[in-house]
């Protein structure tokens, strides 16, 4: 079945045989009826990503540094997470998600419910590259790949919350190892919203590729790059005229997750 609106918050492209293509296939990111507060999702973001250059004056990304841990890598990665969390909650809540209660009346959300998103929004497809790598041009992080073969929680995740519950004795999972995954995984998760928009106050302008020293394309805030999914079949991707649609009073649905 031909998907011709745009879901709340969900990122992929418009089928490339449809007419404006290239325009369609982003423009309906920056409608304001698209996502609520999407600006403050990526600024939240560009911030994490200055705190880690911090990091990197004083700890070279290397092998050599992947198991440092200090106050300051814990409580960017506490952020980051919380973060990743945030967006989780954005998804489901933006389009149609039934939680079930604890017996105060809470909705329960974990990991297993935010595997859910991994079914529209390809997470376990995407890869990111951290440039400037010691040893290699481009460090290759895949945040989600593990939900391509299990309903395993991602195991910075899993370190997330040893660290957060129990600091004393597991104070070590805040290293940048796993920091740097959970950066990337929130980048995963910010790019299959919004895809490359950063909502900055300029105007926007037609940007062309090619020629680039780093493989992969750059990504919000330029530190990373970034590998968008390429396994969408023409039955999963957009079919619609942007310029047509953004004239209408209905221009988005909401993706039912409850069928999930």
């Amino acid at each position: 079945m031909r998907i011709e609106l745009p879901y709340h918050r969900i990122y992929r492209p418009v089928i490339e045989s449809h007419p404006n293509a290239g325009y369609s296939s982003w423009a309906y990111i920056v409608d304001r009826n698209y996502c609520q507060s999407g600006h403050s999702y990526v600024r939240a973001f560009l911030l994490i990503l200055e705190d880690l250059k911090r990091i990197f004056e004083f700890i070279e990304p290397s092998p050599e540094s992947m198991q440092t841990f200090s106050y300051r890598i814990h409580e960017l990665f506490m952020r980051t997470c919380i973060e990743v969390e945030a967006n989780f909650k954005a998804i489901l809540s933006e389009n149609i998600y039934t939680p079930q209660l604890d017996r105060f009346g809470n909705p329960i959300l974990n990991m297993r419910i935010y595997r859910k998103v991994n079914s529209t929004h390809r997470l376990s497809s995407y890869k990111v590259g951290l440039p400037q790598w010691s040893d290699s041009e481009l460090l290759i992080l895949e945040p989600f790949k593990v939900w391509s073969e299990s309903n395993t929680s991602p195991e910075w995740y899993q370190s997330y919350n040893k660290s957060k519950h129990d600091r004393h004795d597991n104070f070590k999972y805040a290293n940048l190892e796993n920091l740097l995954n959970a950066i990337s995984g929130l980048l995963v998760l910010i790019s299959s919203q919004f895809r490359q928009e950063d909502f900055s106050a300029g105007e926007s302008l037609m940007a062309f590729s090619g020629g680039d020293y780093y493989d992969m394309q750059s990504a919000i805030g330029s530190l990373f790059r970034i590998q968008f999914p390429t396994n969408w079949s023409d039955e999963e991707k957009y079919h619609f005229d942007w310029s047509e649609l953004k004239n209408e009073e209905i221009r988005f649905q909401k993706f039912n997750y409850d069928e999930l």
